[in-house]
């Protein structure tokens, strides 16, 4: 069965995001994002594949599951794809703008997600946002955080409500370039 990721940046204090979903307070050293692209080079965005030199091809995630806030800078910036060796999935109950290889998931988004998992494949990476997280948490079987030496003071938590408190294991940290912490948890 396919893992959901849960594979996101996230500030000292537990924030994604300043509150308006800004987060370019968080640094953004080469050296950090070169690493993180070479572990996983179907997570970078396609505006910045040249800049960083990434041509691999996928090697743990074929999807990607984002809510539909998380995918608005690329939508504003004009994009129709914005991880185009990756299938593309946005969570959201209004419409989308047509267009670019998204396809849009909305109703019982857990069920969907569950058959999702069943299905034959690499890993689905959930990129965000806090609400879909939250509704998805019971489907989670892994969160890497990217903690970066920043704190936000306030804005859009990691995960917003809708489960039960749960244990989780520490299965690796590392330090990584600029003095972010790559840490990967699972489920007790």
């Amino acid at each position: 069965m396919r893992e959901l990721v849960y594979y996101v940046a996230v500030s000292m204090d537990g924030y994604i995001a300043a509150p308006d979903g800004d987060f370019s307070a968080f640094p953004v050293d080469p050296a950090t994002v070169g690493e993180l692209f070479d572990r996983y080079p179907e997570t970078c965005p396609v505006q910045a594949r040249e800049h960083f030199g990434v041509e691999d091809r996928p090697r743990r995630f074929d999807t990607v599951l984002m809510g539909a806030r998380t995918l608005d800078p690329a939508r504003q910036a004009g994009m129709t794809t914005v991880y185009p060796l990756l299938r593309e999935l946005v969570v959201t109950h209004h419409e989308m703008p047509e267009g670019g290889d998204l396809e849009v998931l909305s109703g019982d988004v857990v069920a969907q997600v569950e058959e999702l998992k069943a299905q034959p494949g690499h890993d689905i990476w959930l990129c965000g946002g806090a609400d879909l997280a939250g509704q998805l948490f019971e489907l989670i079987d892994e969160v890497q955080l990217k903690v970066n030496p920043v704190v936000l003071g306030t804005g859009i938590p990691l995960f917003r409500s809708g489960f039960r408190p749960t244990a989780m294991r520490l299965m690796a940290s590392e330090q990584l370039p600029g003095g972010v912490l790559l840490n990967t948890y699972r489920r007790e």
